[in-house]
């Protein structure tokens, strides 16, 4: 089962038989939707994330000590079609518990600011759980659709060693 483009005025509630959940909103999602997000689909495997706004509490979330988010079924994550705050959202340690095993799709000049050019501590340990990164250069985006593509290019020893369970494409 699945539920799609959820918004900022999801409700709650339990969705133990949903699967596949994805989000959009001209508004930002703040931390605690994501902490929501997490009760409301416990069994939650594919997540896509689609807002190209900044997170306004981004700031004050800084200075808190809020709880850490836990996807532990997560198999999929999709956060091509977003801004960098939710690349911090999903890869900082001290936001979310990634699963090990995950598979990432997401834009490669994003994580490499995120990530500080993929030396940043932070952001290490979710990295080193994904099993499969799609890191997009070239995004091509046909009306209404999902798809991208990525055009082909090695990628450094550094970035192989910052994700080293990860096939990286």
């Amino acid at each position: 089962k699945y539920y799609d483009d959820i918004t900022n005025n999801f409700p709650g509630g339990i969705f133990k038989y949903v699967r596949t959940v994805s989000f959009y909103d001209e508004r930002p999602f703040e931390h605690e939707f994501f902490v929501k997000i997490a009760q409301s689909f416990p069994f939650m495997e594919e997540l896509t994330v689609r807002n190209q706004k900044r997170q306004i509490n981004k700031r004050l979330r800084n200075s808190k000590n809020l709880s850490i988010i836990k996807y532990p079924y997560l198999k999929e994550l999709f956060i091509i079609n977003t801004c960098m705050d939710y690349y911090e959202q999903f890869l900082f340690d001290t936001n979310t518990c990634l699963p090990f095993d995950v598979r990432v799709y997401m834009q490669y000049e994003l994580v490499k600011q995120v990530t500080r050019n993929f030396t940043r501590n932070r952001t290490r340990s979710n990295c080193a759980k994904i099993n499969y990164v799609n890191l997009c250069k070239e995004m091509k985006f046909p009306e209404y659709s999902d798809e991208f593509s990525a055009g082909k290019e090695p990628f450094r020893e550094h970035i192989k060693e910052y994700f080293p369970h990860t096939q990286i494409d």
